[in-house]
Order: structure tokens, then sequence, then C-alpha cells
């Protein structure tokens, strides 16, 4: 069986490749996913690979980099720079942001809770106002 460590950064990996399939495999089916950049809260797997459908709609090429992980228990700490181009509308709760083809790089953090090979939680810290500068929706 992997450890807590490969699966977090699996499902990492599978985001980056957008095997939704994969993604599925490896998240428990009540999982939590909670997004601090966004205060956006889901649970169920599904409602996570619409949630994740969404910013590979508004950047199709992201990919996170791994930077450092750190693991105990059942908890791996995983900081990452994401990195792709914004070539699709970004949907938030006040309304679209159309694509701006700019490119981010963004540094975030995971804090991923892994219970019966499966990831249970999933917590992801990162700057919205930097991703929102970056892509030219606030001006610096």
């Amino acid at each position: 069986m992997a450890n807590v460590t490969e699966i977090a950064k699996a499902v990492t990996i599978a985001y980056g490749d957008k095997d939704w399939g994969k993604v599925k495999d490896l998240f428990a089916a009540d999982a939590v996913y909670d997004e601090k950049g966004t205060h956006r809260r889901v649970q169920g797997v599904e409602q996570i690979i619409d949630a994740w459908k969404g910013w590979a709609a508004a950047f199709p090429d992201s990919k996170a980099t791994f930077v450092r992980e750190f693991a105990s228990g059942d908890t791996a700490v995983i900081e990452v720079v994401w990195k792709g181009v914004h070539t699709g509308p970004l949907q938030l709760p006040s309304g679209a942001i159309p694509a701006s083809a700019k490119p981010i790089e963004l540094p975030a953090c995971q804090v991923v809770q892994v219970e019966g090979g499966k990831v249970q939680s999933f917590t992801h810290y990162f700057d919205m106002l930097t991703l929102l500068t970056q892509i030219g929706a606030i001006k610096e």
C-alpha cells in the first residue's frame, strides 16, 4: 500500500493530468475538500471533481510542482507551486472572469488526511489575491 505522502501527491498529479477517474479512485466517497483561498468547502468526491473541473476549465494546463513535504501519522503537508495559463473563464461566486492568456505561478500548501488508503480530507491554502493579480483581474 502506498504511504500517506504518495497518496497525497498522487491526487495532485491526477488533477494535473486531468484524470478524473484516478481522482475519484484516490478520494473517499464522502471526502471533504476545503479551499481556503475561495472559502469553498465541498463534501463528496463528485462535488470535489466538479470544483476541480472548474479550475481545469480556467487553467487547462495547470500542474503543481512539489516543493517539500512532511508527513505524520495519517496526514501529509505538501508545499506546491501551481503553474498554468488562464485560457478559459474562471468561475467565481461574483461571476466569471474571462480568459486573460496570462500565466500564473501560485505557491500553495495542501494538508491531506488519508484513511484506509483514500484521501478523506484535503485542505488547500493559497492566496487568491495573488492569483487575481497575476491574471489581471486586480491591478497592483
